[in-house]
């Protein structure tokens, strides 16, 4: 079942130049918010990083996932992929 998500990025602090956010819509074959959970609970990086690795990586490897037979993705797709599998079995 994919899970839809809408992601904003908004320019913050005190040199920030009022703009309109970066808004979009994507879907992802994981529950972010149940892997997020997993990577906050095994400490694979400082709590405050946890947010900004999931959703970084969970976003980028789903568009990786839909090009991976297409260059330049397929030579980074097994590369991507072991470190999943290396991250799914992490134990702090």
């Amino acid at each position: 079942m994919p899970y839809r998500y809408r992601i904003a990025v908004e320019e913050i602090g005190a040199e920030a130049v009022a703009k309109e956010p970066l808004v979009f819509e994507v879907t992802n074959h994981d529950d972010l918010l149940h892997i997020l959970k997993l990577v906050q609970e095994k400490r694979v990086v400082p709590a405050e990083e946890a947010v900004e690795l999931t959703v970084g990586l969970k976003l980028f490897a789903e568009v990786l996932l839909r090009h991976r037979a297409k260059p330049p993705f397929a030579d980074f797709f097994p590369h991507v992929k072991e470190f999943m599998q290396q991250l799914k079995r992490y134990q702090p």
